[in-house]
């Protein structure tokens, strides 16, 4: 879910309130997934006692600069976010973990307390997030394969419109890829989309000039203004469509119906009357487009997100708790298999796909097809043995 105007607030939280103060302690997750390729002693080590210079932010990816490398890295997936300890940090929409019942979280995954007494959390309870430790992170993946920030490095309108008229790929599908521009999720392209009257499934060569010209503006002002009230969904227009589209529940906006697709992957909020589909491309409004063969894996692939929540207790910082006299939270409770009612919208919606580990799901794909094959083979295997067994009876009776 946090999408540039929430990394931003996060960012802007830690300039303000952590710069110019030491680490004195650091508490890092036992949890491989979450904790990149670096182990939590190591990771603990490389920044206690570093001066924090300054936080960065690309995409929907921040890191601290420290007063020497290595740098903590944080790339947000579904439900990363910052907390700082008596400091009004901006809550996403479903925020995943409420600072006010446990300090820190047991789902806090990178902990720090400065000189000043000062202490930051990042928490992930879906444990889509990464949290890595780089020498120079703009320089290598993820952050070395993102496109230009939509805030900080935006195209020109004629560079825009150009790039837009090479592409045949759906314009939300395209807005999603974060290697043509970074920072965009799927409420703020469901929004932008809106506000330009485009159709999410649009393809993008097909758009007129003039519909570059108000996406490329709609773009920026949505982002600008996300950005100036921290990401506080409270103080965005109320005829935003961000107002409505949360959990597939039928709307209006100013009479007009509020309708859901799947475009790019995602659980898409539309209005048919205002986004009309022009041209020849046949569009079923509903199913899941079919993927489109990559040579590389995409840094922000949005084909994960209906993946359900991990158990929390694993690779939370129960550790820490201990270390700091305080008592473990308690076991998390298994995933249902079934989804709740309530949970419609919780897992199609949101940025899972920054995080996924497609090694798994390819391994996992190949489980279950291995395991079809092996079904399929012991029934032909029964059919074999029974079609046998009833030959044998019919040849003892006609003797």
């Amino acid at each position: 879910m946090p999408e540039l105007p929430e990394v931003e607030a996060a960012r802007r939280a830690v300039q303000e309130n952590c710069v110019g103060k030491k680490i004195t302690k650091c508490f890092v997750a036992d949890d491989s997934k979450v904790i990149y390729a670096v182990s939590r002693s190591d990771f603990e080590a490389s920044v206690i006692g570093k001066l924090i210079v300054a936080a960065h932010r690309k995409g929907k990816n921040m890191w601290l600069q420290l007063d020497s490398p290595p740098f903590p890295s944080f790339q947000f997936g579904m439900a990363g976010a910052i907390y700082i300890k008596g400091v009004a940090v901006t809550k996403y929409k479903r925020s995943a973990v409420n600072d006010e019942d446990e300090w820190p979280s047991k789902y806090s995954k990178f902990f720090i307390e400065l000189d000043d007494g000062l202490e930051l959390s990042f928490t992930d309870k879906r444990r889509f997030a990464r949290v890595r430790l780089l020498k120079d992170p703009p320089s290598v993946p993820p952050i070395s394969e993102l496109g230009p920030d939509a805030l900080l490095e935006p195209m020109t309108l004629k560079e825009f419109t150009e790039s837009l008229h090479k592409k045949k790929t759906e314009i939300k599908a395209l807005l999603l890829d974060q290697s043509y521009i970074s920072g965009i999720g799927n409420w703020v392209a469901d929004e932008v989309l809106y506000q330009a009257r485009i159709h999410p499934r649009q393809v993008a060569l097909s758009l007129s000039d003039e519909s570059c010209s108000t996406l490329y503006r709609c773009i920026k002002e949505v982002i600008q203004l996300a950005v100036e009230v921290d990401a506080d969904c409270s103080r965005f227009p109320l005829e935003w469509l961000f107002h409505f589209r949360w959990g597939k529940k039928p709307g209006k906006i100013s009479g007009k119906k509020i309708d859901f697709i799947t475009a790019g992957g995602r659980t898409t909020a539309y209005l048919p009357e205002l986004q009309k589909l022009s041209g020849s491309l046949d569009v079923k409004e509903t199913g899941k487009p079919k993927r489109q063969a990559s040579k590389k894996v995409s840094v922000d692939d949005n084909n994960d997100d209906t993946e359900k929540p991990t158990s929390g207790e694993e690779g939370n910082l129960g550790s820490l708790k201990s270390k700091k006299g305080t008592k473990a939270g308690a076991k998390g409770r298994k995933p249902s298999k079934k989804k709740r009612s309530g949970e419609s919208d919780e897992d199609n919606d949101s940025d899972a796909g920054t995080d996924y580990d497609s090694n798994q799901v390819e391994k996992k794909n190949q489980g279950k097809a291995t395991n079809r094959k092996q079904a399929g083979g012991e029934k032909q295997s029964k059919k074999r043995v029974q079609s046998n067994q009833t030959s044998g009876s019919a040849k003892r009776k006609a003797k």
